[in-house]
């Protein structure tokens, strides 16, 4: 286990930012193309930190929710042009990875889907060390400031797929959940049920060991118990906390064990729907996908355990796993989700499944019972309304 980011945990930590050794003098500062972190204030706070620590920076406010592959050029040749040597992500999960891809770029020559292993992708293996990165999260969903991983779209070639390398862990996480208040109720659901996917899926995967047991189980514990209450009001700063908590752990269940096809399938949606937020997509496929998955009886043990720590003390099976998930949606308000809301037709699900197995296969060498073609057809078509 190597996890080597530092992380500052806690409401007003990033009041702390400038008493920390920063890896850089002059920093590429990476925000999304919305108005949010201007608007609230957090931009304003960030640049005020690094002038207290001495840094420059030059502002990048490109990045859109599933960033894309355009972007990441766009962000590495400013960063070269302007001689950054840090990277700074204030933002969403579609941030930081942007500004992971960024730093891979920034010192790094070629097109980025060279770097990529899968679908069109061709392989290379990176020549220097990405800039070094922080990552300061606005939301509570992907975990990405505790991993070494980076989820980027080609819009050309309809891929969204991930790139991994051990240089890519922030050496440092602010981790605040007085940024996180803001996020919509709708916005803070779909975050947060992606950061109990992500230990949902670890907990069932089959590189599930003690170490990501502990973490996934105590992730999805706390998301379950708090998430109703950051949705119901955003301002609850305990429950803000303890959903950030779960979705760090989250991460770091990535880290130490591996998500799951669930993932793959949900990439392949909004590769070809830009507009369709992650954690939209996971819950729209997860009765259908774990119903299938419990259908196997893959774990059924786990399930249980599951449904367990998710609000049924006296759960004796795995059935009683959906039972809580269905539950946690709808206390939540994302029960009544469509595909069709977001122009998603019935007939893609061949055309998602092909493209889940070619862009992120490596994820279905992860479920313990193999899904095949068909069966991943039929999850979607299960989702579908």
């Amino acid at each position: 286990m190597n996890i080597p980011t530092r992380a500052l945990f806690g409401a007003g930590e990033l009041n702390n930012l400038h008493k920390q050794v920063l890896p850089g003098k002059k920093a590429l500062l990476v925000i999304s193309n919305g108005r949010s972190t201007r608007a609230n204030g957090y931009l304003e706070r960030v640049v005020e930190q690094l002038a207290k620590a001495g840094v420059e920076y030059v502002l990048f406010d490109q990045v859109e929710a599933n960033p894309l592959v355009g972007t990441v050029m766009a962000g590495g040749a400013t960063a070269k042009e302007q001689g950054c040597d840090m990277i700074v992500a204030l933002g969403g999960g579609s941030v930081i990875d942007a500004a992971k891809a960024i730093a891979v770029m920034a010192t790094n020559g070629g097109y980025y889907w060279d770097y990529i292993s899968s679908g069109t992708g061709m392989g290379k293996s990176l020549e220097n060390r990405p800039l070094p990165l922080i990552a300061i999260p606005t939301t509570a969903g992907t975990g990405s400031e505790t991993d070494s991983a980076c989820v980027v779209t080609n819009d050309t070639t309809h891929e969204k797929t991930g790139f991994g390398h051990p240089s890519l862990y922030p050496v440092l996480a602010v981790i605040d959940p007085e940024l996180m208040t803001t996020v919509p109720a709708t916005f803070t659901a779909y975050q947060g049920f992606d950061a109990l996917f992500h230990s949902i899926e670890g907990y069932v995967s089959n590189r599930a060991n003690p170490m990501s047991d502990m973490y996934a189980l105590t992730a999805i514990e706390n998301i379950t118990r708090y998430l109703p209450q950051a949705v119901a009001n955003g301002n609850d700063i305990e429950a803000r906390a303890r959903v950030a908590f779960g979705s760090y752990l989250s991460g770091v269940v990535m880290c130490v064990g591996g998500v799951t096809s669930q993932h793959s399938l949900e990439h392949a949606m909004s590769a070809y729907h830009q507009h369709l937020p992650h954690g939209a997509g996971l819950i729209l496929i997860s009765r259908a996908y774990f119903s299938h998955m419990i259908g196997t009886h893959a774990c059924d043990e786990r399930f249980v355990q599951m449904a367990r720590m998710m609000g049924i003390p006296e759960a004796t099976s795995p059935e009683e796993f959906i039972t809580a998930l269905e539950s946690l949606k709808q206390k939540c308000g994302v029960g009544e989700l469509k595909m069709s809301d977001y122009g998603i037709q019935k007939e893609e699900a061949s055309l998602f499944a092909t493209n889940a197995r070619k862009t992120m296969g490596r994820l279905f060498t992860l479920d313990r019972i193999q899904l095949s073609d068909m069966d991943s057809e039929n999850i979607y078509n299960e989702s579908y309304r």
